[in-house]
């Protein structure tokens, strides 16, 4: 049988449509992998995390309403996930949105940077790319702090003076996750808790750990958003490989049937 120039169409997308199948199935296995080992890290992260902050519960540090807070939104430069970078740049909209519109915005990863900075490019004050391509890593964290905190010399943050927030993705689920809010304090605040006078704590203390705290709550909410992140791109992966398996069924349908049709055409000009 002589193939027309639809059947090669078919053929070509039959192909190709194959070829991606592989190509995600592969993706979901690997995502699948990483996903366990992820979930270890946002644990033990987790651990720290609450545990380092249930001091600022316990002395009952309160929060005082700024002009000019700092906003860190967390989110990778990975995409195939889903929608996990824009639940992060709806939660700092709708935080910059409530009257916040001053504030500083220091952003980790370049995919919700280029979605925040269609509302808020002048509010960017740093951002850093390329961050946990091997997973959540406690340098990385204490560098982002640091680059954070030292970015008042060129004119940018305010050392956390007017307190800060951090906006991350929370893993509840391999199936769920929720953009959620992190506060963080400076010194002088720990400082005005009523509760901090029962313990004997100097100033140069109290400065060790706000940085501390900002570098330690950094690394849990890395840790959380790659879990996040992980489970995402595993869901997204098995979504794409069932709809790429039932796009070739419909075509291979398509195809048997036209060539069915063909091969009974001409049967029929021979027989006639």
């Amino acid at each position: 049988m002589r193939l027309t120039p639809c059947f090669k169409k078919v053929q070509m997308r039959l192909k190709s449509i194959s070829n991606i199948a592989k190509i995600t199935k592969s993706m979901k296995m690997i995502a699948s992998t990483k996903v366990t080992k992820a979930q270890r890290n946002m644990e033990t992260a987790r651990a720290y995390g609450q545990s380092a902050n249930s001091l600022l519960t316990h002395i009952e540090v309160v929060q005082k309403e700024t002009v000019n807070p700092l906003v860190v939104a967390v989110s990778s430069d990975r995409g195939l996930c889903g929608g996990i970078h824009s639940s992060v740049s709806r939660a700092v909209k709708r935080y910059m949105a409530a009257n916040h519109q001053e504030a500083s915005i220091a952003v980790i990863g370049q995919k919700a940077r280029n979605q925040i900075q269609r509302d808020y490019r002048e509010n960017i004050i740093i951002h850093f790319d390329q961050v946990t391509k091997v997973g959540p890593l406690w340098l990385e964290a204490s560098m982002i702090a640091d680059q954070i905190l030292g970015s008042k010399a060129e004119g940018g943050a305010d050392k956390l003076e007017n307190g800060g927030t951090i906006v991350f993705n929370k893993f509840k689920s391999v199936i769920s996750y929720e953009a959620t809010p992190l506060a963080v304090h400076s010194a002088e605040t720990i400082a005005a808790a009523p509760k901090l006078a029962a313990y004997e704590v100097d100033d140069a203390i109290l400065k060790s750990y706000e940085e501390f705290t900002l570098a330690n709550s950094l690394y849990w909410a890395l840790a959380e958003g790659y879990a996040s992140e992980m489970a995402a791109k595993r869901t997204a992966m098995e979504n794409a490989t069932k709809n790429a398996g039932e796009m070739i069924t419909k075509l291979t349908l398509t195809y048997n049937r036209s060539r069915q049709a063909a091969i009974t055409n001409e049967l029929i000009d021979i027989i006639t």
